[in-house]
């Protein structure tokens, strides 16, 4: 079931992409030449002696030829774009691999575009901001007050524009058409009105990223200025800042289509069609790494041409604090401490493209790197990540003291142990049972340590958590923190560092905990598949040995309405799996979801039903042990399927997710 797990994941984020290991065929082309090890691998630029280096173009030249080749050839990844920016300039644009694998097209950092993913939201915060100050818009004002449509309240409380550049405007996860390939592209206010996702936290509570809320704060800027969105941004940003090789326009514009970089999986597979972004204004841009750096500029010079001072001030502001001592998020960018220093950052991803830009405003400097390969084992990842920590290590260290744990370390990770859910989630509607594969597991290692199975090392290993301080802990190999809210002596909220500004983890209800409800299902699924299975069996073994059936009436109907129910259940799950693959895709997918619903309720309801009555009929007629055994199992077996059909939403009314 892992598979589903990473693809649900996948279908649910704009930064979309599987990240189930694939393996690389062993007649695949090969981009550069292929180390024999197999381990999608990081290979670290080691320091001077001194341990000191200057940023300067030859000592980050030299730094990315060690790290980027190597790494993209190891991790199957067709090609990338790094650009450093500092001091108000360009300090270094490279281009490494391909950008079409198949004609060996490299990668120009000047022309070539790739999708940065929700990295694309700055320009929509940016454009958000512009309008804040030219006075049409109000951060503090409920965006009802700027919509043709109305968005309902939570608990009487509406949202704001405040809250959805922190994304705590409160909706749960949507991504009914996120990302796909059609022609068929509906307009910004199509796309927002024809579902409202449903609000399940108080706004300003709760980290959820969301796109939808992005799209929304999007269509406000086309609203209040007169503009469509895609016309705004090309003149109040693109022009303003003379980036001729960028784009929000779906498809491109036929002067920039020769431009643009191939996607793939692999960069050893076939390229992919270029994705289309419903939600334009959450990640539809097309760019270069050149054109990226203009807006990197902008932003480290104060807001340059887009903003003023004070209105940039206030963007890279602090303006939502998750928990005391973690990463803020700031007005649309959030925040990356590492080393002493604070940075202001956001990644991206669509399904084939994976890009992240950090700023470091202490030190006026700017690095982007975006990859058009998910690679072997979701290596992009761990290539972003790294390129980041080794970046500040290498130009901006710190001494690294060893972390003095607590004596309440024991104590306390026995006390945050359990299952938690993600805040940014689908919640109620059908696609609620992606949750039932993702929970995350909280515990204690052999020696009554944390242990957070999620979050590994780069290498895949566990890590070893530190508590640093009261209910914070820090991992001994990067430094990312991991820490719990505690109210009335019990936890409420789970935090991991790195995303704390844009989702957390809360304590799962007990009746919708996997822990032990997981178990059950799959004993209740071998029942069922047994059950299943028992009537072709028995059918091919009286006909093997030329018995009869020895049934009739209430006894024979039973015999074949209790297999027939369980291979219906059967087929139900199999049919949402189904929809878990297709479900990018809503016009093939819409029919399919309402089928299973009306289906499963009548099944899982049905064949409670029917196991009682098969209960009740066998204990009436004396059966032997094993039937009366059985036929309990089967009910208990048809209980839990209910209930799980219940608690993630199987059985609901409605397409949109």
């Amino acid at each position: 079931m892992r598979w589903m797990k990473y693809l649900a994941a996948g279908a649910l984020a704009l930064a979309g992409g599987v990240t189930a290991a694939q393996q690389v065929p062993a007649d695949a082309p090969s981009l550069l030449p292929q180390p024999a090890a197999k381990p999608a691998a990081i290979v670290p630029v080691a320091p001077s002696v001194d341990g000191q280096h200057v940023l300067t173009k030859q000592d980050v030249d030299a730094w990315l030829d060690g790290f980027l080749p190597y790494a993209l050839a190891r991790g199957d990844v067709a090609g990338a774009v790094v650009v450093i920016v500092k001091d108000g300039q360009v300090l270094t644009q490279r281009g490494f691999g391909y950008a079409d694998v198949a004609t060996r097209k490299p990668v120009d950092p000047a022309t070539t575009l790739f999708r940065p993913g929700s990295v694309s939201k700055l320009y929509t915060w940016t454009a958000v901001m512009q309008q804040v100050e030219a006075g049409k818009l109000n951060l503090d004002t409920d965006v009802n007050q700027y919509l043709d449509f109305k968005i309902p309240p939570y608990e009487g409380k509406p949202i704001t524009l405040r809250n959805i550049m922190t994304h705590t405007a409160g909706f749960e996860e949507a991504g009914r058409d996120l990302i796909g390939k059609s022609d068929n592209i509906p307009t910004l206010e199509a796309a927002l009105k024809r579902w409202t996702p449903h609000r399940v936290y108080a706004p300003g509570s709760t980290p959820a990223y969301s796109n939808y809320a992005t799209a929304l704060a999007g269509y406000i800027v086309q609203r209040v200025s007169g503009m469509l969105f895609d016309d705004y941004i090309e003149r109040n940003i693109f022009q303003r800042l003379g980036m001729k090789y960028a784009s929000f326009r779906q498809p491109l514009p036929a002067a920039l289509q020769p431009h643009m970089a191939k996607g793939y999986q692999l960069g050893s597979g076939e390229a992919k069609p270029f994705e289309i972004v419903s939600v334009a204004p959450a990640g539809s841009s097309s760019i270069s790494g050149a054109d990226m750096a203009k807006f990197m500029i902008a932003h480290l010079n104060n807001g340059g041409p887009l903003l003023k001072p004070e209105t940039a001030k206030l963007m890279h502001a602090p303006a939502n604090e998750p928990l005391p001592g973690l990463n803020h998020m700031m007005l649309g960018f959030y925040e990356e401490r590492i080393n002493g220093i604070s940075a202001i950052a956001h990644g991206g991803d669509t399904r084939w493209f994976h890009s992240d830009l950090t700023l470091f405003p202490g030190k006026n400097v700017g690095i982007y790197i975006s990859l058009n390969s998910m690679g072997k084992d979701g290596v992009v990842s761990p290539i972003r990540n790294t390129l980041f920590k080794q970046f500040a290590d290498r130009y901006f260290p710190a001494p690294k003291a060893a972390p003095k744990e607590l004596a309440s370390a024991k104590a306390h990770a026995a006390q945050v142990a359990g299952t938690y859910a993600s805040s940014r989630a689908p919640v109620e509607n059908w696609a609620a049972m992606m949750g039932f594969l993702s929970q995350m597991k909280v515990g204690t290692d052999k020696d009554g340590k944390l242990s957070v199975p999620a979050f590994k090392t780069i290498g895949g290993a566990p890590r070893k958590w530190v508590e640093v301080a009261p209910y914070i802990w820090q991992s001994t190999e990067d430094g990312d923190q991991f820490a719990a809210r505690i109210e009335n002596g019990r936890v409420t909220r789970v935090f991991y560092g790195p995303v704390a500004p844009i989702m957390v983890w809360d304590p799962v209800p007990w009746y919708k905990n996997t822990t032990w409800l997981k178990p059950l299902a799959i004993a209740a699924l071998a029942i069922l598949v047994l059950t299943a299975l028992a009537w072709p069996v028995g059918a091919i073994n009286r006909k093997r040995y030329g018995a009869k059936l020895e049934l009739a009436g209430r006894d024979l109907m039973l015999h074949r309405v209790v297999p027939a129910c369980a291979w219906g259940v059967l087929v139900l799950l199999g049919s949402w799996v189904a929809v878990i693959t297709i479900a990018s895709d809503y016009v093939t997918s819409v029919g399919l979801i309402w089928f299973n619903q009306i289906a499963g309720l009548l099944l899982f309801f049905g064949f409670v039903g029917i196991a009682g009555w098969n209960v009740h009929h066998v204990f009436k007629n004396r059966r032997g042990w094993f039937g009366r055994l059985w036929s309990v199992l089967l009910l208990t077996a048809t209980i839990v399927m209910l209930w799980v059909a219940l608690a993630f939403h199987l059985i609901s009314f409605g397409a949109n997710w």
